[in-house]
């Protein structure tokens, strides 16, 4: 295969702007970073761009035809909070180059009952390609339960092991079942003995607090029932966790479309109608929340020194999941960070590096010498103004260049 030298772009290597490079391409990995383009390499021109490692999507439920769509944005790997996509599932997906790669939970531990089943309406059927092995639903009530589930979820192909902490407040429905801190203490404890991350799914600062006592080793959600408070940001940064805002989610669980969104050029055209509808739609189980004290929530964390990573918490092209797309999310949830008083370096490292250590993904996330050829030219310089993050030029998963 001959080598690909992208030249002339300016290179955001995942941590830091490295200037105008050259970065080049052997098959699916990176082989040089700086120097010359090699003679006879296939040259791309990246002048007046930014080269951005692939972005990754740290908080996803795929759907069909969802992995395809993402990629289409440059996110090149998405992390499946709850789904199918478990090792035993995305054999296909692994190898095909035209769709973003996927790491998975699988289901998470949550109660009979518990959430997320409240979000379905009645009767609604999603229409899936049942995959070839069913992924386990760990049910539980119980400390005993949920320890028991853990090794059997890991043999199953769990990438790591999710938590739901939800009594449903947030959602309209107080009272649902959901899972005491004796159950959460048990799940993490025996995670821990196989040494496997483990995240919580927490909307509330009650929820958030149990995670930290159980030793979760991050949150997918920022609570969004109440401002911080100096004590709330101080366990997150002891406790070692990390934050996944999902600020997209939460703007539309207050009732706030992505309207604006859907009507960018940049993002129509890459979205059918059903996706289109499912932007200009929300949530709206949570008006009364404030979107500014998440802003305020998520600014305090940053400027603790927690690491904040990007993820949007896309589900479904369904209204009743509104207010988010896949791949065209991502890229809102940039600008959110950014609003919220991030830099856009630092959320451009929440998209890619920062994501990518924390996950345990040692292959991706960065631009350096070995690594996988994950990659995004944008024109413009997305370090200065987040938005130029929609002026995709050419995508690459694993040295292949998208074509559709």
């Amino acid at each position: 295969m001959a080598l690909t030298a992208i030249t002339n772009a300016q290179v955001f290597d995942g941590e830091k702007s490295l200037g105008a490079r050259t970065v080049v391409l052997d098959g699916g990995r990176i082989a040089r970073v700086g120097g010359e383009a090699p003679r006879g390499s296939e040259i791309v021109d990246g002048g007046g761009a930014t080269l951005l490692p692939g972005l990754i999507d740290a908080h996803v439920h795929s759907a069909p035809g969802s992995l395809a769509l993402a990629l289409r944005f440059g996110v090149t790997t998405e992390l499946e909070m709850q789904g199918m996509n478990t090792r035993e599932n995305r054999g296909l997906i692994t190898d095909d180059d035209s769709v973003a790669d996927v790491r998975s939970a699988g289901f998470a531990i949550t109660p009979p009952g518990g959430h997320p089943s409240e979000l379905m309406p009645e009767g609604f059927r999603p229409k899936w390609e049942l995959p070839p092995v069913m992924p386990l639903m760990p049910f539980s009530t119980t400390p005993e339960e949920a320890a028991a589930f853990v090794p059997q979820l890991l043999a199953r192909g769990s990438d790591f092991i999710k938590f739901m902490i939800d009594d449903g407040s947030v959602e309209g429905h107080p009272g649902l079942p959901s899972l005491d801190q004796a159950t959460v203490n048990a799940g993490v404890a025996e995670a821990k003995k196989y040494g496997a991350l483990t995240v919580a799914h927490a909307l509330t600062l009650e929820a958030t607090e149990m995670a930290a006592e159980a030793g979760i080793d991050g949150l997918t959600h920022v609570f969004m029932d109440q401002p911080h408070t100096p004590e709330i940001i101080s366990l997150i940064k002891d406790a070692g966790m990390f934050v996944i805002p999902c600020v997209t989610l939460n703007a539309s669980m207050m009732g706030i479309t992505a309207g604006e969104l859907a009507d960018d050029p940049r993002v129509a055209a890459r979205l059918d109608s059903k996706w289109d509808q499912t932007l200009r739609s929300s949530y709206n189980r949570y008006p009364q929340g404030r979107l500014q004290d998440v802003y305020d929530t998520v600014r305090a964390l940053d400027a603790a020194g927690v690491d904040v990573l990007a993820g949007t918490d896309v589900s479904m092209p369904e209204t009743f999941f509104g207010g988010m797309a896949h791949g065209a999310s991502l890229h809102h949830e940039l600008r959110h960070l950014v609003a919220a008083g991030l830099t856009p370096a630092r959320a451009l490292r929440a998209a890619t590096a920062t994501t990518a250590r924390r996950f345990r993904l040692g292959d991706r996330g960065r631009i350096a010498e070995g690594l996988r050829a994950d990659l995004v030219l944008v024109d413009g310089d997305p370090t200065t103004d987040i938005g130029d993050t929609l002026n995709t030029r050419a995508v690459w998963r694993r040295g292949a260049r998208l074509t559709a």
